[in-house]
């Protein structure tokens, strides 16, 4: 701090210059308010102190904090998905942060708080006694008619007495300044965990701004969020999880990060089972009671038995194990309820019969067209309100528009939707039209005012509601926004609120007397490990498949290789290629060149170096809760590193360049795991995968180039592709030999490339992992691993032939089919490691 005071001083006028840069064109749009600028059009003091402060700075050290911020989300693959896209988008954050003042910010949040208390005695009612309905406080049809009213959930006592966990509302500016409510969320409440990365993000890019301004933390808030979970399960160690629709979930990285910052299971629907009225996670130690589900799937997809039947990624049976109290879920399905906006009509009346109070942030005038008199209302008043959805996104017949402004639609349009609210207006409401107030948003080296959505959150915890200091703002790039969701142009802001005294540093770490010492964990989700088990046996693949290009291309070019049986190896190293789906067979015409570039390469390919690479990443994703975010970043280099640069072919020296990077990279990534990643039993199922690939590999590339017909040349082929050249000259002065060659590969406990080695590997990782049995008898994989470790031990290379490497690469094929079929989720009406083996 002393230097960056004295590097002020002595830049008072270029801070004052840049200062004034920024901000000399900004100008609050007409009738709309703005956070920067107030009504009598002059800047906020704590914008201006804030900005004063960045000013400070040189420009090249803002230009390069901006990077920081950039290459820290990149790392740490901070992505979110746009529905119906399938591949992710880098996450798009704000240079500018949302400020609040400590003040301004009380106040948001006890409105917040007492709008969670009414949400909650609402669902008790509605899902309880029924007396709203009873007395005529709530219109039947108001509720019926969303989808998120879940009948099955009538009379059920909620774990803890409450319906929501976490709560959370859009807020904005009305015209006057004070905030007003857009509209609740309760189904799944997301974008907590993406507030949290946009703090982490933007603190480490200005450590020095964000001490000085006095930014109230987040940690606090977790930690009575994580508090409020566990205190809802039955045991004083409740096994908590995150449900997750699955990779392709348009918010999949933030619930993997929460499942990482909270230290939480994150699991599937399949990687549960309701048994006996409790809810269990298959796991490879049998099934293990799961006490707090934290649902992060709509409710009408989570109990295909009861619910929606074409769901696939709900709990059989979760809602009958809800009614016996053998599980909590977070939110309780039945509470996205609560974010119809039929409902919010009714809370203002709601508020003072339930709480004896007005709501502190109203929500936006709204007019349900169920009722004639409001429907009529909004008749009258057709040009000069919105019309939008009364229940769900989408109005009846508006292809997915969730509002419009009806003075601004095509008179036909116009015509047919009157017609339709004066025929069925319960699926109607007609509300104030909403234009959002604008906050500075850094646009091409000054500030613009751009319009923003602001949610924050409330959790449920012993002590009350606990709101967040902060939230998940998202910005527009347009001037006129009257709606602001995640896509093209949005941004997503950290928010600061702004303490008048200096903010006590804290984290999620529990006190000493609290912290229970655990070394090894037995509760591997099933799916967990098998996508462990996979993305080794991908990233094997891809590593062997790398080798054939990398040598395809340097023989093909070697002056020194003999012609007659060069070609012949070539031949067969392309044949390699072909029978890997790596290369089209009609490919084979056009040279080794050819070849190399697409088994390097094409997309199209499953057996490409690329199309592994992506298969890996796929099966990573599954587990992105378990990696570290240097992990991932490997993970997209092996990516990129494989896609095509130019358009060109490259030459066969630049094939061999590519594929050391990428070869390199891979080793990066063993590197990585071999260092950091804990020795449990996650790590066994990626080692087993990697051995089981490299050992099947290793015996078709014998049965190739250590066949009976081996020449001296084909023998060097293999060595090269199992990287022993070196040890091989070292050991041998004889020069190649087949004997030597096959012991070396295949049954040389001490090289790490070979075969034997592999199955040592295996049969030890095996042997750590628990057993279902208990009768002394040897479990599948393990007898299968025993058999072929001491098979291999008392081989000698001379008598080996080539029925016995294809026995071996058979044994391997089906020593992997054994591990699947104990310890991974399988079809129905196959084996399951479903044995309950209590419930730690």
């Amino acid at each position: 701090m002393p230097g960056r005071f004295f590097s002020a001083v002595a830049n008072k006028t270029s801070g004052l210059e840049r200062f004034e840069a920024w901000t000399r064109d900004y100008a609050p749009l007409p009738g709309i308010p703005d956070e920067f600028i107030d009504p009598d059009g002059l800047s906020r003091p704590h914008w201006r102190r804030m900005l004063s402060a960045l000013a400070e700075y040189e420009p090249n050290e803002i230009q390069q904090s901006f990077a920081t911020a950039d290459r820290r989300i990149r790392n740490r693959g901070l992505s979110y998905r746009v529905a119906g896209e399938k591949d992710e988008r880098v996450w798009p954050i704000s240079r500018m942060p949302l400020l609040l003042t400590e003040e301004e910010w009380r106040g948001i949040a006890t409105g917040v708080a007492q709008r969670a208390e009414l949400m909650e005695r609402v669902l008790a009612d509605v899902y309880g006694e029924g007396y709203l309905i009873a007395e005529g406080a709530l219109p039947l049809p108001a509720l019926t008619g969303s989808k998120d009213y879940i009948a099955e959930m009538r009379g059920v006592k909620p774990p803890g007495g409450r319906w929501l966990r976490l709560y959370a509302v859009d807020i904005g500016r009305g015209p006057d300044g004070s905030w007003w409510a857009l509209s609740d969320r309760a189904q799944a409440p997301s974008g907590c965990g993406y507030a949290l990365e946009n703090r982490l993000v933007v603190s480490q890019a200005f450590p020095d701004l964000y001490a000085q301004l006095n930014v109230e933390r987040l940690a606090p808030f977790f930690r009575s969020l994580s508090a409020g979970l566990k205190s809802s399960g039955q045991r004083a160690e409740p096994r908590i999880s995150i449900l997750t629709p699955g990779p392709l979930s348009l918010t999949y990285f933030e619930q993997a990060y929460l499942a990482r910052y909270l230290g939480f299971l994150l699991v599937e629907g399949e990687d549960l089972v309701m048994r006996d009225g409790r809810i269990f996670v298959r796991t490879i130690a049998g099934l293990k009671q799961c006490d707090v589900i934290w649902r992060h799937i709509d409710a009408d997809w989570c109990d295909p038995l009861e619910l929606n039947a074409s769901s696939r990624i709900g709990v059989p049976g979760l809602l009958e194990a809800i009614r016996n109290g053998g599980v909590a879920v977070e939110n309780m399905p039945g509470a996205g309820l609560i974010e119809s906006r039929a409902l919010l009509a009714f809370l203002p009346v709601l508020a003072r019969r339930l709480l004896d109070q007005d709501l502190l942030i109203p929500n936006i005038a709204t007019w349900w067209c169920g009722q004639s008199r409001e429907r009529e209302r909004v008749l009258d008043e057709f040009d000069k309100i919105s019309i939008a959805a009364a229940f769900g996104d989408e109005l009846p017949g508006l292809n997915g528009q969730s509002s419009v402004i009806a003075a601004e639609m095509q008179a036909n349009e116009r015509e047919r939707l009157r017609d339709s609210i004066a025929v069925r207006g319960i699926d109607y409401v007609g509300q104030d039209i909403v234009r959002l107030s604008t906050t500075p948003r850094w646009m091409q080296g000054k500030l613009e005012p751009r319009p923003f959505v602001l949610r924050v959150y409330c959790a449920a915890t012993t002590d009350g509601w606990r709101v967040m200091p902060g939230g998940f703002c998202r910005i527009s790039d347009r001037a006129d926004a009257r709606a602001v969701a995640m896509g093209d142009g949005v941004e997503s802001a950290d928010v600061w609120v702004l303490a008048e005294n200096p903010v006590e540093v804290s984290s999620l770490l529990p006190s000493p007397e609290s912290a229970r010492i655990t070394r090894l964990l037995g509760n591997l989700p099933s799916r967990a490990a098998d996508s462990l088990f996979w993305f080794g046996r991908y990233l094997e693949r891809a590593e062997a498949t790398l080798r054939v290009v990398r040598c395809l291309s340097a023989r093909s070019v070697d002056p020194d290789t003999p012609m007659q049986l060069g070609r012949q190896s070539l031949d067969r190293l392309m044949g390699v290629l072909v029978g890997w789906g790596a290369v089209d067979p009609t490919t084979l015409a056009k040279g080794a060149a050819a070849a190399s570039e697409q088994g390097l390469r094409s997309a199209a390919n499953y057996g490409s170096a690329l199309s592994l690479a992506h298969s890996a990443r796929d099966a990573a994703s599954v587990i992105r809760e378990r990696l570290t975010h240097q992990t991932w970043a490997l993970i997209g280099r092996l990516e990129v590193a494989l896609k095509p640069a130019r358009e060109r072919r490259p030459s066969a020296g630049e094939i061999v360049d590519l594929a050391d990077e990428a070869l390199t990279t891979i080793a990066a990534l063993s590197g990585l795991f071999d260092e950091n990643f804990n020795r449990g039993a996650g790590w066994v199922f990626y080692e087993m995968g990697r051995c089981l690939e490299r050992g099947a590999n290793t015996c078709r590339l014998l049965r190739q180039f250590a066949a009976h017909d081996a020449t001296e040349h084909s023998l060097g082929v293999m060595l090269d592709l199992i990287d022993s050249q070196i040890t091989y000259r070292s050991r041998y002065l004889v020069g190649m030999a087949l004997a030597p060659v096959r012991d070396m590969a295949l049954l040389d406990p001490f090289n790490p490339r070979s075969v034997a080695f592999q199955v040592n590997r295996i049969d030890e990782g095996i042997s750590t992992l628990p057993i279902l049995r208990r009768d002394g008898m040897l479990e599948e994989p393990r007898r299968l691993t025993t058999l072929l470790r001491a098979q291999l031990t008392a081989e000698r290379a001379e008598l080996v032939d080539d029925a016995r490497i294809l026995t071996v690469e058979q044994e391997l094929l089906a020593l992997a089919n054994a591990i699947a079929g104990r310890y991974f989720l399988q079809g129905a009406g196959q084996g399951r490691a479903e044995k309950i083996t209590g419930f730690e």
